[in-house]
Formats: C-alpha cells, structure tokens, sequence
C-alpha cells in the first residue's frame, strides 16, 4: 500500500453561508488522507471533539493515519465551532459529504461506502447528520447540494446524544446559545431521531466517563435496538473521556481492533 496524500479541500469557494468575517476559522474545510489503491477504497469522515468551541487536535490526523493503515481512505473535517452555533457545524457536514460524494471517482473513493465517525461532541455531530441526511436535491443548480448528505455507517466514539437527557452541558451551550429553544434540544436529542432509515452504528465509550456520561451511548443503542437498525455497542469499565485511540491505555486500546472488524463485516475493509 502506497503512503496516502493528503490535500485540504475548501467546503465552500465563495459564499460560505453565515460566515462572520474572512478568515481560516470563517472558511470551513477539509483535509484529505487518501489511501493510493488500484480499487475504489471505502472513505470515512472524521469529526473531532472538543464541545463545539474547539476540534481536538489528537481525534483528527492520528485516527485519519491509523484507517489509513487498515486500508480505509480517511478525511478530516474543520467543521465551525463557537462563536457559530447550529445549524452550521451541521450544514459543514452535511457538505463535507455531498463533496466527498461528489469527487468519488477523482478520489478513488467509492461513494456507496463513505461512513462518518465522532469523538464527544463530534460524535454528537456525526450522530446528527446520521438522523437528519437527506438524498441530495435534484433541481439545485449547485451539484455538490445533489448529492446525498447520509452517511453508510457511522462509528460513534463517547458520543455527546442527548440534550434532553445526561446532558452535556458545555456542548449545548456553545451549540445553541445559553437559552436554547425547546424545539432545538429536541431536534437535536439524536436518540429521538433514529428511524429505520439511520445507517448501522459503531459505539464505544467508558463506564465512568466523567465528561459525557455513558447513558449517551446506551440510549442511542436502546433507540437503534427498537428500529432494528444494525450496532455494535462496546463498553468499558473504566477509562477517562477524550482518549481518542487510546494508545496508552491497553484494554480500552482494543476498540480500533473492534472497529476494524465491524468496518470489515460491513465491506468498508477489503482484502
């Protein structure tokens, strides 16, 4: 396997919608690890966390590298965080999609094997785009809003879920502001937006997680289970939040071993 480019890609040449001034943090993009393969590779989206003011810097290129070395083309989001609130961080990933979607064939990207995956709030936002995607629209004059925005699998990882509930309270209000409308947190509690058509889930996370409580996990699973959608669900006993891929921590390590097999169940990893 040939080492992988990388290359960042602008989510918007001009006309970024709601942009607030002109610089890197105004001007979204992407950064791209793609694996050289003689075969379309299947590609997985990356969100890092940080509770939506900042992206966490060892949740991004390290996880890129690392599906890289089990053959998976990877790329990395900059979505918007505070000052900008929702919708835009979803309005990034949804684009960042569409354009991955868009420029398969000159990626070397199959574009029916593209998945998303999240850290803490970053899980929050893969989770949310996983139950609010859409199939693209076909009259827009724009290609990229043609393609469909739903990712084929996501991959959650201590993901933020519930604004309802075990409530992270930092990721709500840098998400929605400090008197949030009723109608926002139940939009976006994505345990109440699974239906049958959310991609089949990965989740990890730790019994005692001190910054996103576990239940997190557990009601996105519960809401999974009851629309018959396909996860995998792996808890461990003990482990601080944030650890990304957990290199220094041996048990909770294994989760990337886990997820590579279930990546492989669902044709993401080839032989």
């Amino acid at each position: 396997m040939a080492y992988p480019t990388e290359n960042r890609v602008l989510l918007w040449s001009t006309d970024v919608p709601g942009a607030l001034g002109d610089g890197p943090e105004d001007n979204p993009g992407m950064s791209l690890y793609m694996v050289d393969s003689e075969k379309p590779t299947a590609c997985v989206l990356i969100c890092p966390g940080g509770g939506y003011v900042h992206r966490a810097a060892h949740e991004g290129e390290p996880v890129a590298r690392w599906l890289n070395s089990i053959g998976v083309s990877a790329i990395v989001l900059d979505y918007r965080v505070a000052p900008y609130r929702h919708p835009y961080p979803l309005l990034d990933a949804r684009r960042a999609m569409r354009l991955t979607r868009l420029h398969a064939s000159e990626w070397g990207i199959d574009p029916n094997r593209i998945g998303i995956l999240g850290f803490s709030a970053g899980g929050h936002l893969a989770a949310t785009l996983g139950t609010h995607s859409d199939c693209g629209f076909v009259n827009s004059s724009d290609p990229v809003e043609r393609e469909s925005c739903r990712p084929d699998l996501m991959i959650l990882c201590y993901p933020v879920i519930s604004f309802t509930s075990y409530q992270h309270k930092g990721s709500i209000t840098n998400l929605l502001g400090p008197q949030p409308a009723a109608s926002d947190i139940s939009d976006l509690s994505n345990e109440l937006r699974v239906t049958s058509d959310t991609p089949p889930t990965f989740l990890w996370h730790t019994a005692n997680d001190a910054g996103v409580a576990v239940e997190n996990s557990l009601m996105f699973a519960s809401a999974l289970s009851r629309n018959s959608i396909p996860f995998e669900l792996h808890v461990f006993p003990e482990g601080r939040h944030g650890l990304g891929l957990a290199g220094d921590d041996p048990y909770v390590g294994t989760w990337t071993g886990m997820c590579a097999r279930f990546l492989a169940h669902n044709a993401f990893v080839t032989q």
